[in-house]
């Protein structure tokens, strides 16, 4: 089982940030976080890379439910998707399979809502 899906956009960045942004709240996620892992790199290792961020993406209700079957399960949120200029004007867009993290959880309570979320990330990408 493949740990992510993803999708390579010809978008410049920020657009590929903006709709990505939007697919997400079309499947009822919102972002609470952005890291923007190059400029972080730069600034504490004084590294270049290509522009890579990381949206901390939730959706409320699914993580109210995963946090009542498990009140561990914050470890795992939120749901990671990541934007990342691959150069030549592609830019991909990764989300985490949460069927794939929630493995190493041995909650049953949590394989239907992991398997819902996960649909709702992979027509996310698919949106794109």
């Amino acid at each position: 089982m493949n740990y992510y899906f993803s999708t390579t956009l010809a978008l410049d960045f920020e657009k590929a940030i903006e709709v990505t942004t939007a697919a997400l709240k079309e499947e009822g996620f919102g972002v609470l976080t952005e890291i923007d892992i190059a400029q972080t790199m730069k600034k504490k290792l004084d590294v270049d890379l290509p522009k890579y961020k990381i949206l901390g993406a939730c959706n409320p209700q699914y993580a109210y439910k995963a946090l009542q079957a498990e009140n561990k399960i914050g470890t795992m949120l939120p749901c990671n998707v990541i934007v990342q200029d691959m150069g030549e004007g592609r830019i991909e867009v990764s989300a985490v399979n949460p069927m794939a993290s929630m493995q190493a959880v041995e909650n049953p309570e949590l394989g239907a809502l992991a398997e819902e979320v996960t649909e709702k990330l992979k027509r996310m990408i698919a949106r794109l």
